[in-house]
């Protein structure tokens, strides 16, 4: 159990990274000095190269078995580069290029935490205590970090506390010691792991657009003021932390192919419900919303290490990585095209946003009906 509450404590230091320097202190400081499109497009490139570097370091990664290796590295990088930035904050273009470097090293560390997730047997109560975990550190982080840390003094805490989420994990993890040679144009030729991403990028883009637009969804369809948008996403933080527990559970129990499709339902619920959902029990869909998102956080790390061969693990993972960078962006692309087709009708476009579960459930029934197809070929 001690290995499993150090694989999850490094998930509560990430989300802090994630809320507070990511999502907050670093925007809204190097918008003031440059112009928000450079920054996001500078940002939006930072994922590119993240994406092609951890493609071959997950095969170097794969192939030499050295993944906590990459894993510690990359972490202790992370904490001594997040502090870097409090030094840099008068120098503002040299404290974007060490955000960047920040975002490209952030990545790598997380595509190798993930691949620790090999050390377990029971994968999902693992993984699903990674999520609460992070679900608490990123309540903590914004409830009571945020309004007493200053410009500079951020990225000085941030940066300590992910080192000390970090070792526990450093210290108490073994290297998997699974390895192959990996052939990126076999894995990239695999059209069940393909489509298989493709199918957690539609459930991704949902979960992405609700963390960034919950509170503006909040405050046009219900007017409700900040505070009553703090409880509900409070609420929701509480459905994550139990959810992550709960799906952790019943993915090792019935099996992460059993588990992992109902996130299709889960959103598909949510979304055709939300748009009818009374203010006065608007904190229960608060609680679902948090439920649906630790689904997915939860099941889907381990669908692709139950499904694909664990020996190319991080290779494979470097794909994940990457639908939860371009959920980021297309999610709230396509909700921004919902808003504009319906006329700011943010019910309606909450409506039409269940498209890509109801897409999601028909590319991975494909997967599951090609699968069985499979099987009786070889069999017969």
């Amino acid at each position: 159990m001690l290995k499993k509450f150090s694989f999850a404590l490094f998930d509560t230091g990430e989300t802090i990274l994630g809320a507070l320097v990511f999502s907050t202190f670093f925007p809204l400081y190097i918008t003031q000095h440059i112009d928000t499109k450079i920054y996001s497009s500078l940002y939006g490139l930072s994922f590119l190269l993240s994406f092609g570097l951890a493609l071959y370091l997950g095969k170097l990664a794969d192939t030499k078995a050295i993944r906590k290796h990459l894993f510690t590295l990359f972490g202790l990088l992370v904490s001594l580069t997040c502090i870097s930035i409090s030094f840099l904050l008068p120098f503002p273009l040299l404290a974007l290029f060490a955000f960047l470097l920040l975002a490209v090293l952030h990545q790598q560390a997380f595509v190798f935490y993930n691949s620790l997730l090999l050390n377990f047997e029971s994968k999902g109560f693992a993984s699903g205590l990674g999520v609460a975990f992070g679900y608490i550190g990123s309540a903590v982080a914004l409830i009571f970090l945020a309004k007493h840390l200053g410009d500079r003094e951020v990225y000085l805490i941030v940066g300590l506390l992910f080192l000390s989420f970090l070792m526990p994990a450093v210290v108490k993890l073994e290297n998997p010691t699974q390895s192959s040679k990996v052939s990126l144009k076999e894995v990239l030729k695999d059209k069940r792991f393909i489509l298989t991403v493709v199918s957690i990028l539609t459930v991704t883009e949902v979960a992405n657009t609700l963390i960034a637009m919950m509170g503006v969804y909040l405050r046009e369809v219900y007017s409700f003021e900040r505070e009553e948008i703090y409880k509900v996403i409070g609420v929701s933080a509480l459905g994550g932390v139990l959810g992550g527990l709960f799906w952790g559970k019943l993915t090792d129990a019935f099996g992460v192919n059993k588990v992992f499709p109902l996130s299709f339902l889960l959103w598909i619920a949510f979304l055709t419900t939300l748009p009818f959902a009374p203010r006065e029990l608007i904190l229960v869909w608060g609680f679902m919303a948090g439920l649906s998102l630790s689904h997915i956080w939860t099941t889907s790390r381990v669908l692709i290490l139950k499904t694909f061969p664990d020996s190319q693990a991080s290779i494979r993972l470097s794909f994940l990585s990457l639908t939860e960078r371009i959920a980021s962006t297309t999610g709230l692309l396509l909700w921004s095209i919902f808003l504009l087709l319906t006329g700011d009708n943010f019910r309606l476009s909450a409506l039409l946003m269940t498209l890509f579960p109801l897409a999601g459930l028909v590319i991975y029934r494909s997967i599951i009906k090609h699968s069985h197809e499979s099987s009786d070929h070889r069999r017969g």
